[in-house]
């Protein structure tokens, strides 16, 4: 199944240029982008993942990482195949780095689907949602009408204009900064940082934005790199904003070792100097597991793995003990 795509110019030559990530790729008559997903036929660029899934799931909204949206709620969580980064430390390379298998699932299907599993909504996820623009957009109207939820996990490499069309329909985001340094994104992921720094000023203005840091050990666990990062996310996104630090375990072409539990602790510190709410993840550590109130310090939200249990909150999100809001969407 296929679609022609939005955001492309034709060239002479039969060739075009993509418009959608900030890559820009200038793609020939019968190749395809850096993602590998979006493909010229004759001068016309289509998206050749319109439609298709690799992946489907009823995931808790905790495994998004989203902890201020929809606490202990459950989610219909959708994916296909390809990426416009290729992070050596991949960890759902088999579908986003490689050739996977697809199905058709349009979006009739999908919305379908959420109400069925009593779903809060549909998160696009697995990889990386941005290069599924076409079917994304369409889908989040429709659940939109169906007042269902929709959530992004993404790399948040994506120009300004489509961000922009797509972001009202967008109800919650987790976006990976993978670094504060630009080399980082040069070096391991084959992109650059200052297009997901602005996504994630965009998007804060509209929806719950909750940040996620991956800790890789030798290439962005340096004190510096947490300060500038965690300074970064306070002074551009606010003090509220959620930020998940997140342990790193080797996979597909990354060979570095393990994230320490020290390392991610260090971490914490510093983050929760500048941050509100500083969780800690892919490890066992009641450091960063719970959400607790920024003013009078009760527990709002208690949580062992993806089990929660809501504590010290009211219904409407904000603390039991002193009313304070928390930035908590239900």
């Amino acid at each position: 199944m296929k679609k022609e795509a939005q955001y492309y110019e034709k060239l002479d030559g039969n060739r075009v240029r993509c418009r959608l990530c900030p890559h820009g790729c200038v793609i020939a008559d019968g190749k395809t982008g850096l993602c590998r997903v979006r493909h010229n036929e004759g001068g016309t660029l289509y998206s050749v993942i319109y439609g298709r899934i690799t992946s489907m799931a009823m995931d808790p909204i905790e495994k998004k990482p989203l902890y201020h949206f929809h606490p202990g709620k459950a989610i219909l969580s959708l994916g296909t195949m390809g990426c416009n980064f290729a992070c050596l430390f991949c960890q759902n390379y088999t579908i986003a780095q490689m050739e996977a298998a697809t199905r058709p699932f349009d979006s009739h299907e999908a919305v379908q689907a959420a109400l069925e599993n009593d779903s809060i909504g549909i998160a696009y996820t697995y990889n990386e949602p941005f290069i599924w623009f076409e079917y994304v957009l369409e889908t989040a109207k429709l659940a939109r009408e169906k007042g269902l939820k929709n959530v992004l996990v993404t790399n948040g490499y994506v120009q300004q204009e489509p961000l922009n069309e797509l972001l009202p329909f967008i109800d919650a985001l987790n976006i990976d900064i993978k670094s504060i340094r630009p080399e980082f994104y040069k070096k391991i992921c084959r992109g650059s940082l200052e297009p997901v720094l602005e996504t994630c000023k965009t998007a804060v203005k509209s929806a719950l934005v909750e940040v996620t840091n991956l800790i890789i050990p030798g290439h962005n666990d340096s004190d510096d790199d947490f300060e500038k990062l965690a300074g970064w996310v306070a002074e551009n996104m606010g003090r509220q904003t959620p930020a998940h630090l997140s342990a790193y375990y080797p996979c597909w072409k990354m060979t570095a070792p393990p994230t320490p539990l020290a390392t991610l602790e260090r971490a914490y510190d510093v983050f929760t100097r500048h941050l509100d709410y500083v969780y800690v993840g892919n490890v066992r550590s009641r450091k960063g597991a719970d959400t607790v109130c920024r003013s009078c310090g009760a527990t709002l939200i208690e949580r062992v793995g993806y089990n929660t249990r809501i504590a010290e909150m009211k219904e409407d999100g904000k603390c039991a003990k002193c009313g304070e809001g928390n930035n908590i969407r239900l």
